[in-house]
């Protein structure tokens, strides 16, 4: 019961630190790290659980040596935690292969290539055996997710395997317009913009969706959008 209370937590930490192999030395150090608290939650809630119990049947429960029994249990925590995170990283690859992942288009290796690199004005996506083109102009917005960037288009998010700063640089500055530290968002998608109280604002997109606008991307999207309208 306590484990499985817990594997919400791990799915967090795995989502911000992804077990990828440009990164796996460093995130194996952050979960190995946060395999320790995840233990020492395991057993206290352990105990705790059944010292209750005892209780209600008028005994005592006594968990004897904590520094060797704390030892005992953490091998085998973390054998249990990094079952999860293999789990959860595995269900997520199954899921990219499913929805599709994207990539960018690359030169090809005869003659020059069809439309401009730098700018794509298009991305190849990958399903279970089939590949499709998706126009840029069609992607409502992007949204940061660990290693990925989701480019989110009629309902569907297409993992794209970058930083939000590299694909800022890629897209068209006149229609994609970066308005919160996690989203980028097609002006042409944007139905309207709520003020907030806190001097953020909301996007409101065509689908009723709404976006995170900070306060600190506030102007520079009022200017594409007024340059665009």
């Amino acid at each position: 019961m306590v484990l499985l209370a817990l594997v919400p937590i791990v799915i967090l930490v795995e989502k911000r630190f992804p077990l990828r192999w440009a990164t796996l030395r460093p995130n194996l150090l952050w979960h190995l790290l946060a395999s320790i608290p995840f233990s020492l939650l395991h057993v206290a809630a352990m105990v705790g659980i059944r010292k209750l119990f005892y209780f209600s049947q008028h005994r005592e429960y006594e968990f004897s040596d904590w520094l060797h029994e704390s030892g005992y249990e953490y091998l085998k925590d973390i054998h249990t935690y990094f079952f999860i995170v293999i789990a959860v990283a595995s269900y997520r690859l199954l899921i990219l292969r499913w929805q599709g992942e994207a990539s960018l288009l690359q030169e090809p290796d005869i003659g020059k290539p069809v439309e401009p690199i730098e700018r794509p004005e298009r991305f190849l996506v990958r399903t279970l055996g089939k590949e499709f083109l998706l126009p840029a102009a069609e992607i409502e917005w992007m949204q940061a997710w660990g290693n990925y960037v989701n480019l989110h288009v009629r309902g569907h998010d297409y993992p794209l395997r970058s930083t939000m700063a590299g694909i800022e640089q890629r897209v068209d500055p006149k229609r994609f317009v970066r308005i919160h530290r996690s989203y980028i968002a097609n002006v042409d998608f944007i139905k309207e913009i709520e003020p907030q109280d806190s001097g953020d604002a909301k996007a409101v997109m065509r689908d009723g969706h709404q976006i995170a606008v900070s306060r600190k991307y506030r102007d520079q999207l009022k200017k594409v959008m007024s340059s665009a309208s």
